[in-house]
């Protein structure tokens, strides 16, 4: 595949995050610019495509590592707790990354109105995947960002641009898991119910019988296929997602640690603070410590 052309996409991002920052005038749609690499950064992917400008990411989801650098593009299918870091940046060659939300409708609706020409294997594809920027998506991307200069025209025009985009990589490489999610029987989509659940209920008690049966499948199989898919367990998933929001809750000055691991669902506070150190490197009243600090630092840089 012959090697695309950034330039123009690559000024376009740059200029309108000087001007706006991560959040872009264009609905769903955000900017990533880093001067530096950084250490871990911990948060939860959803549905979504980000193409790197300039510089390397790194993500990592349970044991598995996703590498990509400028030209290439992350795909997520599935809503999952991520631990990333920058590795190439610099003042002088910043990391430079645009991030474009897909909506599962749009997915769906697209594959009622142009059905696959051939079934694919019904497989679980992995929530993320790395591929090359294909030449076909840089024209679209263009006209998106171009749009933040007409602002009248970003809730007519903007959606349709975003659906040529997701149209596009439901041709590309990928394309098997986006289609994925569009299906609503597929296996991937029926994980994403079991997900979402977890998302919105993380606090409470898991139950894999009970997310086995949301999912319509058997627990054996179900636990295969959620670890296909997230390469964690339901149960190491739920406690990435709880110990992230601890973080968050931490960087209110004198919150009580004790409290935020009752209130996220640890029943034993040294549980709690073991787990917490294990995937952050540090007590949680440390770490909420550094984490004030650095903020407070940022603010007034």
């Amino acid at each position: 595949m012959a090697e695309v052309n950034l330039e123009t996409l690559t000024e376009r991002a740059l200029d309108l995050w000087q001007i706006n920052g991560r959040d872009t005038p264009l609905p769903g749609v955000f900017l990533a610019v880093s001067k530096e690499p950084t250490g871990p950064l911990h948060g939860v992917y959803q549905p979504s495509l980000c193409v790197v400008l300039q510089g390397a990411k790194v993500s990592r989801v349970g044991h598995r590592t996703y590498r990509y650098d400028a030209g290439k593009c992350l795909i997520a299918s599935l809503d999952v707790p991520v631990r990333a870091e920058i590795v190439a940046a610099s003042r002088e060659h910043p990391y430079i990354a645009m991030i474009v939300s897909i909506d599962p409708a749009v997915v769906t609706e697209l594959l009622i109105d142009h059905p696959p020409t051939s079934s694919e294997a019904e497989t679980t594809p992995e929530a993320l995947a790395v591929s090359t920027l294909s030449s076909d998506l840089i024209d679209p991307l263009e006209r998106l960002l171009g749009l933040a200069k007409r602002p009248r025209d970003i809730p007519v025009v903007a959606p349709m641009i975003q659906r040529e985009i997701i149209w596009q990589l439901l041709n590309g490489s990928h394309a098997g898991s986006l289609r994925q999610v569009g299906l609503t029987d597929s296996r991937l989509a029926r994980i994403g119910k079991s997900i979402a659940w977890v998302r919105e209920n993380f606090t409470e008690v898991l139950s894999v019988p009970y997310l086995a049966a949301l999912a319509g499948m058997s627990q054996a199989t179900f636990h295969r296929q959620f670890k296909a898919a997230t390469a964690m367990t339901p149960m190491q998933f739920q406690k990435s997602l709880r110990l992230q929001e601890a973080r968050r809750m931490l960087l209110s000055e004198g919150v009580d640690v004790a409290q935020v691991g009752f209130t996220i669902g640890y029943e034993s506070p040294s549980q709690f603070s073991r787990e917490y150190r294990r995937m952050f490197g540090a007590s949680p009243g440390r770490d909420g410590v550094q984490l004030r600090r650095a903020l407070t630092e940022e603010t007034h840089s």
